[in-house]
């Protein structure tokens, strides 16, 4: 066994709590951290089928040339709140609030997160702010992107412009609120026994997301905030013709908007950390290498924010500088890569749905990184920028990153939160419709940016259309992938095999309880006694001691 278990010195359960929740008590103010996880998961799951609907209506619009499905101000609406709905309502809240919330108290045996209240209000904060944001399609939709650079975000929709403002900061303060309470978990709640050496590499990852977002949410709120009175009440922080500067938003956006990228990816690369040992059956390659390559690309993200803003006035100093941090951070994340594909190596692997998707996320991300290298670099950029190349990056490092990760995530603790398996056969439909899917729609957009097609219009150039017409198609595919995950979900949650505590036989402490677990975790608390990657070790030790023994 990798763990032993000592007897509690207290009761386990409170007076008059449940041996276990109802269906019913995940649509109320839940302090169960578990509870608050699947609430974040499921409502996640539901924005992103709301921004996806989104995509291929846009999608459908640019299969031909003309504007002949959406007409210009609903694309520009699709178009800003595909983005952010993608971003601040789904990856981020799955991500983070999701997947932190369910696995970090299991990993480090504790019974609940430190300020559980607190957890609760983190998640309720982000149903009203969805509602506010679908709400402001009554007043036109905000149109300015999901940059929503001034001027154009203060005299377009202005109303639906303010409720999308307003839907942002209600996120952000959620954000907030979630790191605090990521940050105080584990760094005061692991059970004694844990050394950080055995913490697991999910830990670490959200141990630098939430230290990242403590640092930049807040930036963002101020920004958004006196872009909320420009438009509102008359003040100038924005307004070149009364003193203010555009760029000065610029600055406080991307500050906190490119750390964005690493507070989606960062916790993928520890879903990523735990899936492929775990499925590959050897210990993780690197482990020091990787947990403190998450704290560095932490401190390093903070300071590439301006390679979005070479092409608004950037001095050449200015420009050098960032193109080099730009690269440095590419460093930390080469060595999770090479660090993965070595625990790949010469692994008893099981290709089953959750691996083969972790699989696909590194083809996807390496090829998503390559282009981020050269979008990070002054010339490069300069030249593409605005155009459909940076479209084909963002979405290989996001979705063939971040979707794809969080899809290994499900199929791999799947069975440890409904104590049931998924169906591998149509899991493994869903991951050849989604990797098919992705790459015909997002491959071909490199090529159209190369080429100088620019995002963000609904009419374009008629020498764009056949490729349009194959992007369109893939995101079609990608779209009719969802069914058969639908599928799966909802028939394996009631009639799905029985999977057991550990089907996969995992050595991290969440594999210690019952599938489901019970509301406080254990019946009696863990004690670590090996390291949460130490598959084969045992083997290895007592083949050796047999053969001095003979």
């Amino acid at each position: 066994m990798a763990q032993a278990q000592l007897p509690l010195e207290t009761p386990l359960s409170l007076p008059g709590h449940p041996k276990a929740w109802k269906w019913y008590d995940y649509f109320t103010f839940n302090v169960d951290h578990k509870v608050i996880g699947i609430q974040y998961l499921v409502t996640a799951f539901i924005f992103y089928l709301i921004g996806g609907l989104m995509a291929v209506a846009m999608r459908t619009e640019l299969a031909t040339a003309d504007s002949d499905f959406l007409n210009p101000n609903l694309y520009n609406a699709f178009m800003t709140n595909h983005g952010t709905i993608m971003i601040f309502f789904w990856v981020v809240p799955a991500a983070i609030g999701g997947f932190g919330n369910y696995l970090v108290p299991l990993m480090i045996g504790a019974r609940d997160m430190a300020f559980p209240r607190l957890n609760a209000l983190a998640f309720w904060l982000n149903p009203p702010a969805g509602a506010l944001l679908l709400a402001s399609f009554l007043f036109g939709g905000a149109q300015a992107g999901w940059t929503a650079y001034p001027p154009l975000s203060t005299i377009t929709a202005t109303t639906a412009q303010s409720m999308w403002i307003l839907a942002i900061v209600l996120v952000g303060t959620s954000s907030i609120l979630g790191a605090v309470n990521f940050i105080v978990t584990i760094w005061k709640m692991k059970v004694p026994s844990m050394r950080w050496n055995q913490l697991p590499l999910f830990c670490w990852a959200m141990l630098a997301t939430s230290l990242l977002a403590l640092v930049s949410t807040p930036v963002l709120a101020v920004g958004l905030i006196l872009l909320l009175f420009d438009i509102n009440f008359g003040t100038s922080f924005y307004r070149p013709d009364a003193g203010g500067n555009v760029i000065i938003y610029q600055h406080l956006f991307w500050f906190y908007s490119h750390p964005a990228v690493y507070l989606m990816i960062l916790p993928i690369f520890g879903i990523m950390s735990e899936v492929i040992p775990v499925h590959a059956r050897k210990p993780i390659f690197g482990y020091q290498a990787i947990a403190y390559s998450s704290l560095a690309i932490c401190c390093v993200g903070l300071f590439v924010w301006v390679h979005h803003m070479f092409t608004s006035g950037t001095p050449p100093w200015m420009r050098m500088f960032f193109t080099i941090s730009t690269l440095i951070v590419a460093v930390p994340t080469g060595v999770k890569i090479f660090s993965w594909v070595a625990t790949l190596w010469g692994g008893k692997i099981r290709l089953n749905s959750a691996m083969l998707f972790a699989i696909g996320l590194l083809s996807m991300f390496v090829l998503g990184g390559l282009s981020g290298v050269t979008l990070g670099t002054a010339p490069v950029d300069i030249h593409v920028h605005d155009t459909y190349y940076v479209v084909a990056h963002f979405h290989y490092v996001l979705f063939g990153g971040s979707v794809f990760g969080l899809y290994a995530g499900i199929y791999h603790w799947f069975p440890k939160i409904t104590g049931r398996l998924l169906d591998e056969r149509l899991g493994i439909l869903h991951f050849v419709l989604t990797f098919i899917g992705t790459n015909l729609t997002f491959l071909p957009m490199h090529e159209l940016g190369l080429k100088g097609m620019p995002r963000r219009v609904a009419m374009y150039d008629p020498q764009f259309e056949p490729i349009n017409f194959i992007c369109t198609i893939g995101a079609f595919v990608l779209a009719f992938s969802i069914i058969p995950f639908l599928i799966n979900v909802l028939w394996s949650w009631n009639k799905g095999k029985i999977a057991g505590d550990n089907p996969w036989g995992g050595l991290s402490l969440e594999w210690t309880t019952s599938s489901p677990p019970p509301i406080e975790n254990w019946e009696v608390l863990p004690v670590v006694t090996k390291g949460p990657y130490d598959y084969g070790i045992e083997q290895r030790k007592g083949s050796t001691n047999e053969n001095e023994e003979e």
